[in-house]
């Protein structure tokens, strides 16, 4: 009998044992951890550009005027863009074992563009601009059941749009590879409607005509000043907060599923469905037709866009890995487009990589284009087409972008800092309607 109590004893022990090392175990998994600073993003770059049809003097170098009057613009598309962003993830886990990610961004541009200097005729507006755009991102997942949930807030602006945009995504990821995800997002915009600074009569007659004081309006905004700040009509001054605005909204949805076959390769489709509404085109790209009729482009209130495309990523040893891209895109404005990618970066040693790149990209005009002078007008003088633009992003062109990108990330981080990796990145860009640009970047990673 002692003998069997001892045993149970023993056996009563070793259960208690085992079940605080299990407890224990738990506590640790679904012990909450606070959000702490998992990663720093650091990314810079300039970006300059040149070319010869800007849509601010209607897509070409415009002659405006007659006799003493006459005014020559510079269709010149030459821009400089300094970015800068820096973004945070904080990452934490809740007490059933969630993981919690949150992305906070914050990025600065400042851009020099020769035509914005024509939106008045004189070239006195201001040829410089800044934006400034935050991020907060925030995604639970359950790494058990692979799956995520998030939610997303934007802003941007400059000085003549703002922005605000949410989103939610979602994401399964099943056992066999595969991942499914869903992206939504809405996209609430207001354009300030700086008008071109011309002593002319564009603005009051024909379908395209604009009511008092507007058809007089001399915007002299940070985006457009000749003098002084705010707004001022001929002979008088306002506030600048008197510049009426127009809205456009945005929505979103994206769909992306991705499939590892094998090792060796791995396969993503994608898919977007967005709709636009509201004033979709800029109140400064003029359009000049035929006769020299001298008007803002105008566009329809809503387009649709349909892209899909297929990414496939193969890797050829641990050395290599050849990343493609394929794009088809088409709108109800007329416009079908086919991009075309492919990167290979290459490992010198495992800890530095290099990767040359190469995109091809091509499109259709939409309905609504026609270059410098190709609009035309009907017998009394007014435009014959109800929608006009001469902004060359809507033209027919192909383009053609390579680069190379150097990036470095050995163990213990660059010199034993917190810099974990940095890459450098070169892309030079030409369109065949003679525009060309160039980008460098770099971007640092600190853990």
């Amino acid at each position: 009998m002692k003998k069997l109590s001892l045993t149970l004893i023993g056996l009563y022990l070793l259960f208690l044992h085992g079940y605080s090392q299990i407890a224990k175990q738990y506590q640790d998994i679904f012990q909450s951890r606070p959000l702490k600073i998992e990663e720093i993003n650091l990314v810079t770059s300039y970006y300059t550009q040149d070319g010869t049809h800007s849509a601010v003097t209607g897509g070409g170098t415009a002659v405006l005027g007659v006799g003493s009057n006459r005014v020559t613009l510079p269709g010149s598309e030459k821009l400089t863009d300094f970015a800068n962003m820096l973004e945070l993830k904080l990452v934490g886990y809740g007490e059933t074992g969630n993981k919690h990610t949150i992305l906070a961004g914050l990025g600065v541009d400042h851009h020099t563009a020769a035509s914005q200097k024509y939106i008045s005729p004189t070239g006195a507006s201001s040829p410089e601009g800044t934006r400034v755009y935050p991020s907060l991102n925030w995604t639970v997942e359950n790494t058990n059941k692979g799956t995520e949930f998030g939610l997303g807030t934007y802003y941007s602006h400059e000085y003549n749009y703002s922005s605000i945009a949410l989103d939610g995504h979602v994401g399964f990821k099943n056992k066999t590879g595969g991942e499914f995800g869903a992206k939504f997002s809405a996209y609430f915009d207001q354009v300030s409607m700086i008008y071109p600074a011309d002593d002319s009569t564009k603005y009051k007659t024909g379908t395209n005509a604009i009511t008092t004081p507007l058809d007089q309006l001399v915007i002299t905004t940070n985006a457009s000043r000749s003098s002084g700040g705010g707004v001022a009509y001929y002979g008088e001054s306002e506030k600048a907060s008197s510049i009426p605005t127009a809205s456009r909204n945005t929505f979103t949805g994206s769909f992306t599923y991705s499939q590892v076959i094998n090792k060796s390769l791995q396969m993503a489709i994608l898919f977007d469905a967005v709709k636009q509404e509201g004033y979709l085109g800029l109140p400064f790209h003029r359009v000049i037709f035929s006769n020299h009729l001298e008007r803002i482009e105008k566009l329809p209130s809503s387009r649709t866009k349909l892209p899909i495309g297929l990414r496939v990523n193969y890797f050829i040893g641990d050395d290599v890995i050849i990343r493609s891209y394929y794009r088809y895109y088409t709108d109800d404005w007329g416009l079908t487009s086919h991009t075309a990618s492919i990167e290979i970066p290459y490992k010198i040693t495992p800890f530095f990589s290099v990767s040359p790149f190469y995109r091809y990209y091509t499109q259709t005009a939409t309905k609504y284009f026609a270059p410098l002078y190709g609009h035309t007008v009907d017998a009394v003088g007014n435009p014959k087409e109800k929608y006009f633009t001469s902004n060359y992003a809507s033209a027919a062109f192909n383009s053609n972008y390579v680069g190379v990108g150097i990036r470095t990330a050995p163990p213990g981080g660059i010199n034993n800092t917190y810099l974990a990796s940095l890459e450098l990145r070169f892309g030079h860009y030409v369109q065949s309607t003679d525009l060309n640009s160039n980008v460098i970047s770099l971007h640092f990673t600190f853990k």
